[in-house]
């Protein structure tokens, strides 16, 4: 393989701008995101990108905040777990167990920006990029096949797809992320009143800062609203939110 022209084609993928989605293609990357999470026989398989986000924005938090990676496991039934070793308790401490929830909404809105910017192959190898060290910190097996997997897909339309359909792609992974990431702040509080366990993030950062649960939970619900609001103005086709001045 000529490596060469392989890092020379990723280039210039990562620096060049691309034509947006027609109107038809932006409504159907929504449509498409909608199904995925709105529809719970979709949802029950669809989650598992979303908690790959959401253990990798733990794992980035974990690293940026000192704290040393111990690995990251994505289980069977979409739920998810990042080990690091450090202070158990502290601003880092704080820092990681806080990134989670809100870590999809954040990343689905720089990607809605970069697409705003018409840069839709830079959020795909961007994608790419953090799929694969995702997988490299993965330790358990459905783990690695999830990740894996969501990797495979978005290398292959990276790489060999058409310009519609890594803009489709780019599109409605974004959309994904910022309507999937409220829904997971939903169930969180669903599962909190079920079950009045203590092993969730919002309860871990109650017991770190005394701040109630509730609040936590509130806030990840406003920061990926936000998000999806921010987000949105962006990626809509058309005029619809914002119209003609004048």
């Amino acid at each position: 393989m000529d490596w060469s022209a392989v890092w020379e084609r990723v280039r210039d993928d990562v620096l060049g701008t691309q034509a947006p989605p027609t109107e038809a293609g932006g409504w159907l990357a929504l449509g498409l995101a909608l199904v995925a999470v709105v529809l719970p026989s979709a949802w029950r398989w669809t989650r598992r990108a979303v908690t790959i986000a959401h253990e990798g924005a733990h794992a980035l938090a974990a690293v940026l905040s000192g704290r040393r990676l111990a690995g990251i496991r994505v289980h069977a039934d979409a739920s998810g777990l990042t080990l690091s070793r450090g202070r158990p308790t502290g601003p880092g401490m704080v820092a990681t167990a806080a990134a989670g929830y809100v870590g999809p909404a954040l990343l689905g809105l720089g990607a809605a920006y970069l697409l705003h910017e018409r840069r839709a192959l830079l959020v795909l190898w961007l994608t790419v990029l953090l799929l694969a060290l995702v997988l490299a910190w993965t330790r358990n097996g459905h783990g690695l096949l999830a990740v894996a997997l969501t990797l495979a897909l978005v290398l292959g339309v990276t790489w060999w797809g058409q310009p519609r359909a890594q803009s489709l792609l780019a599109h409605a992974g974004t959309w994904f992320l910022l309507l999937g990431a409220p829904r997971t702040v939903w169930e969180l509080q669903v599962e909190r009143r079920r079950t009045r366990g203590r092993t969730s993030d919002a309860d871990v950062l109650a017991r770190l800062t005394r701040v109630p649960g509730l609040a936590w939970v509130g806030l990840f619900g406003l920061v990926c609203l936000l998000c999806l609001g921010a987000g949105a103005r962006w990626l809509l086709p058309g005029d619809l939110l914002v119209g003609p001045l004048g």
